[in-house]
């Protein structure tokens, strides 16, 4: 056989390979007929994280799919700490998932996860015992990090902070579990602490649930004002800090 006639032979093998794999793509090509959620939930179900993807794979088919692209939009919900996609035969796609870890409430309507990120939490109810942070956008890592401070210094006090805010001119509020709110400012605060931890030991402690708040933004002491009085009581003239 001539070079001419292998030539025209190996472009027939491919073309009719060509057009078989061309077939053979289109019959795989199918709309998606099921999504599976695999991974450890604690906080939301299968079922709600399902009704999120549906809408994300509605009018895809199984080999067209693209898979990155549905990995980043499934990351974008709310509850997803990561996302990986693989395709199931036959027709089915795949999604392992993690959840993410809520570590604090954070300005009412969202979370916080390790790294300090918020995610909203609605309509999924958050667990209870969270304890209550805010502060500006972009805060939440400060703020977390802080409360991680902060936690063992009042637990040493027999006390636990339920709520943690820090203000947007930099000053930091906390309030205990009796109620009691420590108005801590912006500067010296390890040297305020200090203080409260010991007045608290000394008498605070004791008549906590008469207190409304703590002042702390004094060069040398504390001011106390106590429920049912409007004067606070000051050992010195108030710091603008």
């Amino acid at each position: 056989m001539s070079n001419r006639g292998s030539m025209m032979g190996l472009l027939l093998l491919l073309l009719v390979l060509g057009a078989g794999g061309r077939a053979l793509w289109l019959w795989l090509d199918r709309p998606i007929e099921r999504v599976s959620i695999r991974g450890e939930l604690s906080h939301v179900s299968a079922d709600y994280l399902r009704s999120q993807i549906a809408p994300l794979v509605q009018g895809e088919t199984w080999l067209s799919a693209n898979l990155p692209e549905l990995r980043r939009m499934a990351r974008e919900i709310d509850w997803l700490a990561e996302v990986s996609i693989a395709r199931e035969w036959p027709y089915g796609l795949e999604f392992e998932l993690i959840e993410q870890v809520p570590m604090a409430r954070w300005n009412d309507d969202f979370l916080l996860n390790p790294e300090g990120e918020p995610f909203a939490f609605a309509p999924v109810t958050p667990p209870e015992g969270l304890p209550d942070l805010a502060g500006p956008d972009g805060s939440g890592a400060e703020v977390l990090a802080y409360y991680a401070r902060l936690t063992p210094r009042f637990d040493a006090l027999g006390v636990r902070i339920s709520q943690l805010r820090l203000e947007p001119r930099g000053a930091w509020r906390i309030q205990l579990d009796d109620g009691v709110w420590v108005m801590l400012g912006r500067s010296d605060r390890d040297a305020r602490l200090a203080r409260l931890g010991a007045a608290w030991q000394r008498q605070l402690g004791a008549q906590a649930m008469h207190i409304r708040y703590i002042d702390l933004r004094y060069p040398n002491g504390v001011a106390v004002a106590w429920h049912g009085e409007t004067e606070i009581e000051e050992e010195e003239d108030q710091d603008a800090g």
